[in-house]
């Protein structure tokens, strides 16, 4: 495993990443799963933890659909709700004018046919939490319900999921710094509040409804609350670009409100044709605040993986825009190093990074398609780059703004890019003939 992103191997699909360093001093994220080609999320939950930002560990599944009291039968529970939400992602597509709106609601007619065929319902977005030694995982099924579960352990198994008095999706807990516990939920109009002192329930009476909303805030879903200094930062799935690919933020000066919108921390259109949406959030590990935000692989909204990048929260406590790489949270890539071509932070012409014969790589179908790698540093210059490739075909290859002529490719091919001056450098890479090129590696010299 590696500081690089995606972090983990691209078998193992962790979207929705909600990351908290608990009191052992890890770092755990607890997120959903894609176990499917083309669908969202699955019946189970895993967590993963790193140490140091570079070593990760999958844990076992720490909760399971098979937990709750009140699953339902499967004959009761059809797919209905979960292909309403893709209904309502294809209207709000069509109001948002999207100039892809076509190609996503054809994505998401597939995706509802793909769901139809799950033999269980799914699990959305979770968030936990620790308190006095013992950790509870906040979880919604795709019937709209939301529950709690109780653990010993960070990583779970959660177990004895007790019934919420809310109806919605992808929950988030916080607890400030008197102790109180807070529980967000919602799409579009997100609801908060106050939880019980034992975090197993709430007063229905004291909820607070549209503390963001996609009016005011272009909520989409996917809440997530942190506390920087005395600001109350709520992250969320963000639609002001046309969908909610962009991780945005809110601020205010209370755990419910009100918040005020601050813009957008990052945003993964362009990792993936059928990218749709995104979810994350922020985190502070050691002295450094990330982001952690996911990637769609596959040519296909779904197979969404877990990506990390730093960020710097500014002195008036405003987030800068930081942009998808893949360093991740590691330091540029090096001379020498092997860039995995499945590392690819954007693609574009329909290239797209999924795994082909059994491996992980990056895609070309057709002449125009390319991908992109952030970032390269070179201490001396470098005057090549060597490709291990499938198929075969002629491929630029843009070092900064230095574009080397097309050369054919095939196999491990050595690619003339004159002589790169030292600094640090965006790499791309396009074909610009032949057809279902693939690439498993590049390395700079």
């Amino acid at each position: 495993m590696t500081n690089r992103n995606p972090v983990l191997p691209p078998d193992v699909c962790i979207p929705d990443g909600e990351a908290h360093v608990m009191p052992d001093g890890r770092l755990y994220v607890y997120g959903s799963w894609d176990q499917h080609a083309d669908v969202f999320c699955s019946s189970e939950y895993r967590v993963v933890s790193t140490s140091d930002m570079s070593e990760w560990t999958i844990h076992d599944v720490s909760f399971s659909l098979s937990e709750m009291p009140w699953h339902p039968a499967e004959r009761d529970m059809t797919t209905t709700k979960t292909i309403g939400r893709w209904a309502k992602f294809r209207q709000l597509v069509k109001l948002a004018g999207n100039v892809r709106r076509a190609g996503l609601t054809g994505q998401f007619r597939r995706m509802g046919k793909a769901g139809r065929h799950l033999t269980t319902p799914f699990l959305f977005a979770p968030d936990a939490i620790s308190k006095n030694g013992r950790y509870y995982l906040f979880f919604d099924p795709s019937d709209g319900s939301e529950g709690v579960a109780v653990a010993d352990r960070p990583e779970g198994p959660f177990r004895d999921p007790v019934r919420l008095p809310a109806a919605g999706i992808d929950p988030a807990v916080f607890i400030d710094d008197d102790g109180a516990a807070y529980y967000y939920w919602g799409q579009f109009r997100a609801s908060g509040v106050r939880l019980n002192d034992d975090l197993l329930g709430f007063e229905a009476a004291n909820v607070r409804h549209n503390l963001v909303t996609a009016d005011k805030h272009h909520f989409h879903e996917g809440s997530s609350m942190r506390k920087i200094g005395d600001t109350y930062y709520y992250v969320f799935a963000d639609d002001s670009r046309g969908k909610p690919t962009s991780l945005g933020y809110a601020t205010g000066p209370t755990p419910l409100g009100p918040f005020t919108y601050r813009g957008v921390i990052i945003d993964n259109d362009g990792c993936d044709p059928g990218s749709w949406n995104n979810h994350g959030s922020i985190e502070r590990f050691g002295d450094q605040w990330y982001v952690f935000y996911h990637r769609s692989s596959g040519n296909s909204a779904a197979r969404r993986r877990l990506c990390v990048e730093p960020i710097v929260i500014g002195e008036d406590g405003s987030i800068a825009e930081v942009p998808m790489t893949s360093q991740g949270a590691g330091a540029p890539f090096a001379p020498g190093e092997q860039i995995d071509g499945w590392r690819a932070c954007r693609v574009r012409g329909g290239g797209f990074v999924g795994n082909v014969d059994g491996h992980e790589r990056l895609t070309l179908p057709r002449a125009g398609a390319g991908g992109t790698y952030r970032y390269l540093r070179n201490e001396t210059p470098i005057s090549r780059a060597e490709l291990t490739v499938h198929g075969s075909g002629s491929v630029t290859v843009r070092v900064g703004q230095h574009v080397s002529e097309a050369q054919a490719v095939s196999h491990t091919t050595s690619v003339d890019l004159g002589n790169i001056a030292p600094g640090k450098h965006e790499i791309a890479i396009e074909l610009v003939s032949g057809a279902g090129v693939t690439v498993d590696a590049l390395v700079f010299r």
